[in-house]
């Protein structure tokens, strides 16, 4: 999908769109104009989104900052588009050749409350999360808005239900047209919204019993630094690597991407190299520091995860970070562009260090299991899988298990003696090896986090209990003592 498609679904007959360099999109009506949003758009944007939409034999001529005049059709509008570079008051106007249709989504047909060129209404939703510091936003048909506080549900008490058909405006306001078509289809969708000046959120739409529903994740403008996070060396030094895999990985919600989005900051801050990065969707915004940094989206910039990764190679990186490895296809593709002299970070949804390696082994068909062990073995350089606990006083820290794969790692994965990973890893301190147990009881000792809530964190919890016990601490849940 190009990123005009969202302002060419407004346009009605006798409107235009005006595009001029430093200003924002405005929308030219018999009334007046008024700005479709609230970002400024530079002359090398708009020739690049001029770019996406234009015929082969005019694309040229747009990269050259050439006049150049041409139609493009989208959801049964054709336009008509012309364009005229002046140096930085670049500029373009884009005007409707045929009728307009309102926005549908799933049956519904959505006519905004508000006119196009306002703000969208979620707007006003998504500032009171952000002032509240909230993490995620949840509408829900029939309900009135919750938001996620320092881990627990909030309900937005002055808040009024949100009705299923005011859900469906709500949503169509925001929702990219390729997104609705997804939905109709599979009732499930994610995208990208962002509040210019404010945050972005990664957005998914979904359906239930209720009906339509949506859950809105804050993702901060400001990037968060690997210092800030307090990452130790060890975890910082994967940051210099060459090649190798490197995973990030925990429950849904424990921080991933922001531990990536440090180490990537980080490694644009402290390398020169160029930076490839395939997300779904496009969470952090990475802006040119020492790197070269091209963010993709799947869906919008490529069509899956895998397909990304495959033409990756293709594009001369020296670091390409993949969202999310959700299938055999990708992981396998991922092991082997680690192997090809290149350094990969991944996620995947695990809790521990050794239940990662376990999993990546058990995608593939057992008769591959035994290659993918020996690839494995050389290509992991290492796992950092980290829940979220609720801090005492408030805000949310996270407890990292990090694993260094060693020759001795290295030589139980090719042997698929998975299982005595955690006793080299308690063993490992020197090289910065951290159980989850331990960091979870530092946290603890460090009164950053509440001997119950730690112990609920935990995966071996009897070991985590005697742990406690050394120190004096008793964990009571309900009326049972552990």
């Amino acid at each position: 999908m190009a990123q005009l498609d969202k302002l060419i679904e407004k346009i009605q007959t006798n409107q235009e769109i005006i595009l001029e360099a430093g200003k924002a999109p405005m929308l030219k009506t018999d009334a007046g104009a008024t700005a479709m949003f609230n970002q400024l758009v530079s002359a090398l944007q708009l020739s690049n989104l001029l770019q996406e939409i234009a015929p082969a034999d005019s694309k040229a001529t747009v990269a050259q900052h050439k006049p150049a005049s041409f139609e493009y059709t989208f959801g049964g509008k054709t336009v008509a588009v012309v364009y005229a570079p002046e140096g930085a008051q670049a500029g373009a106007k884009i005007t409707l050749a045929n009728g307009a249709s309102k926005a549908s989504v799933s049956g519904y047909v959505c006519t905004p409350e508000v006119p196009p060129s306002d703000e969208p209404e979620i707007n006003r939703l998504l500032r009171k999360m952000f002032k509240m510091n909230s993490s995620d936003l949840h509408l829900t048909s029939g309900h009135k808005p919750m938001v996620r506080l320092h881990g627990d549900m909030k309900e937005l008490a002055d808040e009024e239900v949100v009705k299923q058909d005011h859900m469906c405006t709500l949503i169509a306001e925001i929702m990219p047209p390729h997104n609705a078509a997804q939905f109709d289809e599979i009732h499930d969708t994610d995208f990208a919204h962002e509040i210019v000046g404010l945050a972005r959120f990664r957005v998914n739409v979904f359906k239930d019993r209720y009906g339509m529903g949506t859950v809105l994740r804050q993702i901060p403008m400001e990037i968060v630094t690997a210092e800030k996070l307090g990452l130790s060396k060890e975890v910082l030094d994967l940051c210099f690597l060459t090649k190798g895999l490197v995973l990030v990985t925990g429950p849904t919600g424990s921080g991933k991407s922001t531990t990536l989005c440090a180490m990537v900051d980080y490694i644009n801050r402290h390398r020169k190299d160029h930076i490839i990065t395939i997300e779904d969707p496009i969470e952090f915004v990475h802006n040119k520091k020492n790197c070269l940094i091209n963010q993709r989206e799947v869906h919008v910039h490529t069509k899956s995860f895998s397909q990304a990764l495959r033409a990756a190679l293709r594009e001369d990186p020296d670091i390409v970070l993949v969202g999310e490895m959700r299938d055999l296809e990708t992981i396998a593709i991922a092991i082997e562009t680690a192997e090809t002299g290149h350094l990969v970070f991944g996620t995947l949804h695990t809790t521990t260090a050794a239940s990662t390696v376990d999993r990546i082994i058990d995608q593939f068909p057992a008769d591959r299991q035994s290659q993918i062990r020996t690839m494995l073995s050389t290509s992991l350089k290492g796992v950092v899988a980290q829940t979220l606990c609720k801090k005492i006083g408030g805000g949310r820290v996270a407890a990292m298990e990090t694993l260094f794969v060693t020759s001795a790692i290295s030589n139980l994965i090719r042997e698929g003696k998975i299982f005595q990973i955690p006793s080299i890893m308690q063993t490992g301190k020197k090289q910065g090896m951290v159980l989850l147990n331990d960091a979870l009881f530092k946290l603890v000792c460090d009164k950053q986090v509440e001997p119950q809530e730690a112990y609920m964190k935990c995966v071996d919890k009897p070991a985590f209990a005697a742990m406690l016990k050394t120190k004096g601490i008793t964990v009571k849940l309900g009326e049972m003592d552990e």
